[in-house]
């Protein structure tokens, strides 16, 4: 037998190197060796550590091989369950917002971090109003580190107080008076470095197109997506709307229950319900908000964008995938938004049926601004067939657009020039600041209308816009002469001195936007629309 038992155990050491283990016939006290006399791991429980370097072992008697090494080794978890997952910032908020499109975020707060709160600090505009606080971007940098420091625990240990925004009006086009709402230094800090938390999530979520209060989408890209989808795609009417009063209107309870659709937690949502129930202060006086969100507000654009997305940006892209017929094109920017149509009956339905999805949540179209019109590539042919004269126009951005031909290629292309209106405005308030600078210098005053007309050319020099550029830098030229002719009643400017102050000064009036079908198709060959 025991003869029998040595064959077998040579025939497995030459195969393993090791005898074959059997603890059942082991005598008590005794420990299996290997074949250089070394105890099998295996088998023998290993000393307790005495002496485990600086924190005591925590499984000293643990029947497992490495109990035998050095206690001293690398503190590195020794299997993967127990590695403590690192955050990876905002990047991992927004790779998980992509990958995970029905996930309610729980924890976000803890991004909200002093750095982030000096970046914000520092994204604000150092030129804007104080609030109701009256503390200016210059007051605050003079103690900027103790006083984030300061604001960021309040944040965290929920003592932060958001303050009433002081009221004020600004003249519209109509003649009538729109509030404004101008919050507090530290509010505008929370605000915006809460808005970039929450963009990280809400910017995978929003449609393309969707335009205005978003990263790298702004008010051009709006104006190119309409016109290459007007003239790419087959569209007949345009249905120009306009929400009343949007940023007043804006129900909280709703705003709230598409928030909570994404985020869960129940700190930032308090943040925000904060800033909605803050109220207003008009002449010293505070009152209340139930609805409406204060249109100047920081993260007012983000949640504007929130609850469009909820209530038209995915009804209206369900609606022209099930119930509409033709071709539907759809361009938004913020609380503008312009919808064409194939079929007139289509754009019909789509009105009457928005009416009654905006008045679920508060919303109203403006009854006199929104409008359906014939317009698109075919809209002057046919006008003129039925004596109906040329295509009406809409006002979007800042451009009126109109139904036009290529004097080159006689194809059909939409005319955008400035809205006469604005202009005349924009002309008013140059007139009225020129009065009141009349007593500075020529050299002066020629830097700060350089800054505006620079300013007014970098949005409005689009392609066939050239003549509305040279009448606004003629008319400002005039404007300046004549406040420069009443400095003296003696002295004259004649014309000659007066050109070469302009070209001094004055930029010149020409194209500085590509043609929209160049921009948009670069755009989306680099993946951004």
């Amino acid at each position: 037998m025991r003869g029998n038992l040595n064959r077998e155990n040579r025939e497995i050491r030459s195969a393993t190197g090791k005898y074959p283990v059997r603890a059942a016939n082991r005598p008590a006290g005794k420990a299996a060796m290997n074949a250089d006399r070394k105890s099998d791991e295996s088998i023998v429980l290993p000393t307790q550590a005495n002496n485990a370097g600086t924190e005591p072992a925590a499984e000293s008697v643990e029947e497992r091989d490495s109990a035998k090494m050095s206690t001293s080794q690398h503190d590195r978890p020794r299997t993967s369950s127990r590695t403590k997952r690192r955050s990876r910032g905002l990047l991992g908020v927004r790779e998980t917002a992509r990958d995970c499109p029905a996930l309610k975020f729980e924890n976000l707060l803890h991004h909200i971090n002093v750095p982030l709160l000096h970046e914000a600090f520092d994204d604000l505009k150092k030129s804007a109003a104080a609030g109701i606080d009256e503390v200016t971007w210059q007051q605050y940098e003079q103690d900027r580190e103790a006083s984030i420091e300061a604001l960021h625990g309040r944040i965290h240990r929920g003592a932060y107080r958001a303050k009433p925004s002081k009221r004020i009006y600004i003249p519209k086009a109509d003649g009538r008076q729109r509030p404004i709402g101008i919050t507090a230094l530290e509010d505008k800090i929370v605000q915006k470095a809460t808005g970039w938390v929450m963009q990280c999530i809400y910017e995978q979520d929003f449609l393309g197109f969707s335009y205005g209060g978003r990263p790298g989408r702004g008010a051009h890209d709006a104006l190119d997506a309409l016109c290459v989808g007007v003239s790419s795609k087959k569209v007949n009417w345009i249905l120009d709307a306009d929400v009343k009063g949007f940023f007043d209107n804006v129900d909280h309870q709703w705003l709230m229950k598409f928030i909570e659709h994404r985020i869960s937690d129940k700190r930032i949502l308090r943040l925000i319900g904060k800033w909605l129930r803050a109220g207003v202060s008009e002449d010293g006086e505070w009152s209340k908000t139930t609805v409406g969100t204060p249109q100047g507000a920081v993260i007012s654009p983000l949640l504007a964008n929130i609850y469009l997305h909820y209530v038209l940006d995915l009804w209206i892209d369900h609606w022209r995938r099930q119930r509409g017929r033709k071709d539907v094109v759809v361009v938004r920017y913020v609380d503008d938004f312009v919808i064409g149509f194939e079929s007139k009956a289509d754009a019909e339905m789509c009105l009457e049926a928005l009416r009654e999805r905006f008045g679920k949540f508060g919303l109203e179209l403006h009854p006199e601004k929104t409008r359906l019109l014939e317009f698109g590539r075919y809209a002057i042919e046919r006008r003129s067939e039925r004596g109906d004269g040329r295509p009406e126009t809409f006002d979007f951005l800042g451009f009126t657009h109109r139904c036009d031909t290529s004097p080159k290629t006689g194809w059909f292309m939409i005319r955008r020039e400035t809205i006469a209106s604005r202009m005349a405005r924009t002309l008013s308030a140059i007139k009225a600041e020129l009065r009141r600078r009349r007593h500075q210098s020529v050299g002066q005053q020629g830097r700060w209308l350089g800054s505006v007309v620079r300013g007014w050319l970098a949005y409005y020099a689009v392609p066939g816009n050239v003549s509305r550029l040279r009448r606004f830098r003629d008319e400002v030229s005039r404007l300046w002469l004549r406040t420069l002719c009443r400095r003296s009643q003696r002295h004259r400017w004649p014309w000659p001195r007066m050109k070469r102050l302009l070209l001094t000064y004055l930029p010149h009036a020409k194209v500085r936007h590509p043609y929209p079908d160049q921009r948009f198709r670069a755009r989306i060959k680099a993946g951004a629309v």
